[in-house]
């Protein structure tokens, strides 16, 4: 079945449920009709052959499930004589009909029609009296694998995802990332990878995300491994939340042919549903700005009893943000370097490069990724990407398996101008990455390069042609006659160090009214001057800085007679991404500015005679 087939099809049962149904709820009914049409077709081959293996073996008092999935060469079954052409025998009964042919599949596959309430909506169209004509409209259509394979159907049931969450753009932004995000995420986490990608190399590979929604990072990171190296098999993970995205994420992966046994059900934070198990490549796009109020206990108490030997060892971040959660639970999910390690991509926000200071949770977080040498890169995406929030976002890339020339570095990559704007907006998505921007970003953490986007002025600063990204291994770009460059940084390589700091705490005398230094009467500080809490303060001292150079150059000259207090020294990390492609943009001269406004003024009192007359 190509596209244009389905859409045609598709909207050929929303003409059905139109007025009957929202269109944000089509999906609701037309989701779980196509999984089952689609179950129905897989298994009608090998039917009577698992409806006499189900008499034998329950007559013969053994548990029929491992004989009946050998018999239907599938991870399901139907242990039912009915299926969907057969409903539609007997008009009167097909609400309670198909109520006994859903409850006869093997539970993987029953529990997806259970996830998606499709009781709910069998009731709701029986009621409208549309039940009939829906089963009727699938019936008809023909989803057997030899007619579609798994690859085929993958694609047509991404499809109908998509389009349900672009009609409903309130719920969009929970199910849904957008596929050049995801793109861009495996471009990333597979290119360094030739093993896996060279085409008749049959390697197996597990993959998994954390936050799985709808199931769209784990079936484009099947599509990419697909297109180049057929022979290659991505065995795919996950654990989602809600109940409807689960049951989409579930049935996407019993259509394309992967265990479904490998999606589970729950809070990933507070019942890791893949516990003790690593991973080779993974993805995540965790909620971020949502506290995590409602899973703290379960993750304090793993926090504090077993420390590193449990996912949150480098430290907790606050309460109101949970993203950074995810990303030690993916650190936890790593294989050891020496059985292969693994790589694995999280979209964050702009929090966890930053937010709390030295010895926080954050900044213990930051740490233990930069002194452990894990972060690969970090690429800064446009604003507007995403369907619920309009706020900048981040793709950290980690690994425990750095090529050598990247060990000890981080690359950023600012791609937050490689964009384009969208025809027609999507809750609060106006923009998207195109193919070249993907391609271009990919190339720059492929070469491991510095870049910068050049435009040529003219001798009146104005731009001339268009700007040209040169990396620091081509040729310099020459300025135009009488003109000048203005470079702008897009892409940048920083030792891991180079994010570090000591925050000391710099204490002044205490004085008394005639300006006389208190000495301390007892203890540590007896006969040394009394530190003045009204003048405390503290300094950032760059890691790679000598502490006693800094403080006699910096803080000295300035404040006379202060000290460092060492025992209260500690080691923060951030990563000020912005601050590292900031470009300076002169002020325009009060001459250009004034003939500005006299073009705007004219124009105006032109406008203001024209309606005048």
């Amino acid at each position: 079945m190509n596209h244009q087939a389905l859409s045609s099809f598709i909207w050929s049962v929303a003409d059905l449920l139109r007025g009957d149904y929202k269109q944000s709820e089509y999906g609701r009914v037309i989701l779980p009709f196509t999984v089952l049409r689609r179950l129905d077709c897989v298994l009608e081959g090998t039917k009577p052959a698992v409806l006499a293996e189900f008499q034998a073996k329950t007559k013969a008092g053994l548990n029929p499930d491992p004989f009946l999935r050998r018999k239907a060469g599938q991870s399901f079954y139907n242990t039912s004589p009915l299926d969907l052409v057969k409903l539609l025998g007997d008009q009167d009964h097909i609400r309670q009909n198909l109520y006994a042919y859903v409850q006869a599949f093997s539970p993987a596959a029953r529990d997806i029609f259970e996830r998606f309430d499709f009781y709910t909506q069998v009731e709701r169209l029986a009621k409208a009296n549309l039940l009939y004509l829906v089963a009727e409209k699938f019936a008809n259509i023909d989803l057997h694998p030899t007619a579609v394979d798994n690859a085929g159907m993958g694609a047509v049931f991404e499809e109908l995802i998509r389009k349900f969450a672009e009609l409903s753009n309130e719920t969009a932004g929970e199910h849904f990332t957008p596929r050049e995000v995801i793109r861009l995420m495996v471009n990333l986490l597979f290119i360094e990878d030739d093993d896996v990608l060279s085409p008749g190399n049959a390697v197996v590979r597990t993959i998994y995300d954390p936050t799985a929604g709808t199931g769209g990072m784990l079936s484009v990171a099947g599509e990419y491994l697909l297109e180049h190296n057929p022979q290659a098999r991505l065995t795919m993970y996950g654990q989602e939340l809600n109940d409807e995205s689960y049951a989409i994420c579930k049935a996407d992966m019993l259509i394309k042919g992967q265990d479904v046994a490998n999606i589970v059900s729950g809070n990933t934070l507070s019942d890791d549903g893949h516990a003790q198990r690593k991973f080779d490549y993974m993805l995540s796009n965790p909620p971020f700005g949502v506290e995590w109020k409602k899973v703290e206990k379960a993750v304090r108490q793993e926090y504090e009893q077993k420390g590193f030997d449990g996912r949150f060892g480098p430290g907790l971040p606050r309460v109101s943000d949970g993203s950074m959660l995810f990303l030690m639970h993916l650190l936890s999910k790593m294989r050891s370097a020496k059985d292969g390690g693994s790589r694995f991509g999280i979209v964050l926000n702009g929090s966890p490069l930053f937010t709390g200071g030295a010895g926080s949770g954050e900044s213990e977080i930051r740490r233990y990724v930069l002194e452990n040498d894990l972060v690969e890169a970090i690429v800064g995406l446009p604003t507007d990407m995403f369907y619920n929030t309009g706020i900048s976002t981040y793709v950290w890339i980690l690994s425990n398996r750095k090529p050598a020339d990247r060990k000890g570095f981080v690359q950023l990559i600012d791609a937050s101008g490689f964009w384009q704007k969208m025809r027609k907006g999507l809750g609060s998505k106006r923009k998207e990455m195109s193919e070249a921007h993907i391609a271009t970003v990919t190339r720059l953490f492929g070469g491991f390069t510095e870049a910068d986007l050049v435009t040529a002025l003219d001798s009146a600063a104005q731009p001339v042609g268009q700007p040209r990204l040169v990396t620091n291994t081509d040729e310099p770009p020459s300025a135009p006659d009488g003109g000048r460059l203005r470079r702008v940084p897009i892409a940048r390589i920083f030792r891991n160090e180079d994010f570090g700091y000591t925050s000391i705490t710099v204490e002044r005398p205490l004085r008394d009214e005639r300006g006389q230094v208190v000495l301390g009467e007892r203890g540590k500080l007896k006969g040394k001057p009394q530190p003045d809490s009204a003048l405390r303060d503290t300094e950032s001292v760059p890691l790679t800085a000598d502490i006693g150079a800094y403080f006699k150059h910096e803080v000295l000259p300035h404040a006379p007679g202060a000290w460092i207090d060492e025992e209260k020294s500690k080691v923060g990390y951030e990563i000020p991404f912005n601050r590292h492609f900031y470009v300076f943009e002169p002020p325009r001269s009060l001459h250009t500015i004034d003939e500005e406004l006299k073009t705007i003024t004219t124009s105006i009192m032109k406008m203001l005679e024209e309606l005048a007359e």
